[in-house]
């Protein structure tokens, strides 16, 4: 068997990452045989120029590079624009063209059910602007808090948890293999009329969703949004 089409993850430290799982199992359920999907585990993304990219058809980008990938692409398509970041690459008459799938990820995740008044954002990555476009879209108010300095953003000590009913953690605190963070809220404040979600899938759940449990919050994970955006790439790559 000859590989003719390649598809990968660009990240560092990814050898955790669920995309390959995903997409190596689709193209064991779908029957194709000509495709693989592979890790480009970069130490700093200047490596992305030493990618032979003969055969590959597109790409998935994760942390620390959503943002830092953009300025090494012939162009980005209008919502991963707006959003200032890409988590997709497609490679279109040798071009590559940032997308954002993350955000309809997001949205998505809720099964139509996205109905919430105020929204805290935690962390202010490339995640979190996904987000806080998909929020945007479905005209929810938000604030993002985070420890980088900036006016747009509420520090820790100004945020009272009980203002919000949905309360997401967009920062990687809590991933495997640093299961023991968290972010520094105040988990008192936390009750059983918000739901509370991490964007961490591994593990299934983290300190954050744990101690949200233990206050009576509906708790998600990020596991559907991402198979969501692992398939809003799949679209594009083969449109």
């Amino acid at each position: 068997m000859s590989i003719k089409k390649i598809y990968g993850l660009i990240g560092k430290n990814i050898d955790y990452s669920f995309s390959k799982k995903y997409f190596s199992r689709k193209f064991q359920d779908l029957r194709i045989e000509d495709s693989i999907y592979l890790n480009y585990d970069l130490d700093q993304i200047k490596d992305f120029n030493n990618i032979d990219f003969t055969h590959i058809r597109g790409l998935n980008v994760t942390i620390p590079y959503k943002e830092k990938i953009i300025k090494f692409l012939d162009d980005t398509e209008g919502s991963a624009k707006e959003i200032g970041a890409v988590n997709t690459i497609s490679i279109k008459n040798n071009k590559l063209i940032g997308h954002n799938t993350d955000y309809k990820g997001f949205i998505n995740s809720f099964e139509n059910n996205l109905c919430y008044k105020k929204a805290l954002i935690i962390g202010s990555g490339g995640a979190s602007k996904a987000v806080q476009y998909g929020l945007d879209l479905n005209k929810i108010k938000f604030d993002v808090v985070s420890r980088k300095y900036n006016t747009d953003y509420k520090t820790y000590e100004q945020i009272n948890l009980s203002e919000y009913d949905l309360i997401i953690n967009t920062s990687p605190l809590g991933t495997f293999p640093n299961t023991n963070e968290k972010p520094n809220i105040n988990y008192d404040q936390i009750n059983n009329k918000q739901t509370c979600y991490d964007l961490i899938y591994n593990p299934t759940k983290t300190l954050f969703l744990i101690e949200a449990e233990k206050k009576g919050a509906l708790i998600m994970n990020g596991l559907n949004m991402l198979k969501n955006q692992a398939e809003e790439s799949w679209i594009i790559w083969n449109k």
